[in-house]
């Protein structure tokens, strides 16, 4: 198994050109939250805007859009009607890379929703959380998708997906029989694609076990595969992103006192180390 370390990352990320324009970072796209999910649509968004995606556009459900209005300056933020995808299946079609899943909730419209983006899905995506629970039973619809796929599940969203034991083999066999890159959550992630590669992320600590910290996973994952890094390249520097800034927030907040809102100011540090 390769170990994701700071050595690992250092260059990896591709230097920005002085003669630049937003377009050439990535229109990214999150179809997330819904009512008393407000703060995962959030720390997915403001992660990817963090993480250096040119435009990042947010569609949350019409119900909380003005909460997100206000909370949010640099996403574009657009409701959406659950009864009625078409919308969001037209900025699916032009969006460089596409995040499904955080807060979304477990309705029959936000299943029917999830299920229509993954069949139609024209560039990466990224499945999380809610996401991950709405195709449990319904695998069929990843081996549907064309596009690379990754999937970031914790222990129990894995279980509840493939009916296996959550531990690294099986996010293996996982990866190579869905087509998917699988980014199994813990201590020290592991990162499994189809081609049978492994790597282990070793960075993170206890403090970044709190609601929250996984959307800023998701989404910084979405900011770079909109910026052209090929799906495991990305998945593994965004993960080495992710934890080396929980580690960084910890030393100077603790563990116990650290929150995902503390996370994502420490994402530039972490970024800058690789850059």
């Amino acid at each position: 198994m390769i170990e994701i370390n700071e050595s690992w990352f250092r260059g990896v990320l591709p230097r920005r050109p002085r003669e630049s324009s937003k377009d050439d970072y990535g229109r990214v796209l999150a179809v997330c939250g819904a009512e008393g999910y407000t703060g995962a649509a959030y720390f997915a968004a403001q992660a990817a805007v963090r993480t250096g995606s040119g435009i990042v556009t947010l569609c949350v459900p019409q119900a909380i859009y003005p909460i997100l209005a206000v909370k949010l300056n640099e996403p574009v933020i657009v409701p959406y009607d659950p009864a009625a995808s078409d919308g969001i299946l037209e900025r699916a079609a032009r969006a460089d890379a596409l995040l499904v899943g955080c807060g979304l909730g477990r309705s029959e419209a936000a299943q029917r929703l999830t299920h229509e983006l993954l069949r139609q899905a024209a560039c990466p995506v990224v499945v999380d959380a809610d996401g991950i629970n709405l195709l449990a039973g319904h695998i069929d619809v990843l081996r549907s998708v064309s596009q690379p796929l990754v999937l970031t599940p914790h222990a129990g969203e894995f279980s509840r997906l493939t009916g296996m034991e959550p531990v690294p083999e099986s996010a293996a066999a996982f990866a190579q029989d869905s087509g998917a890159v699988v980014l199994l959550k813990g201590y020290h992630s592991t990162i499994h694609t189809p081609e049978g590669q492994a790597f282990r992320v070793m960075a993170g600590n206890p403090g970044m076990a709190k609601g929250g910290s996984g959307d800023i996973l998701a989404g910084c994952i979405l900011s770079l595969l909109g910026q052209g890094l090929p799906a495991v390249q990305a998945v593994c520097a965004a993960a080495w992103v992710h934890s080396r800034a929980g580690d960084l927030c910890a030393a100077q907040l603790g563990e116990y006192g650290m929150t995902p809102t503390d996370l994502l100011r420490f994402l530039p540090d972490a970024l800058r180390e690789g850059a």
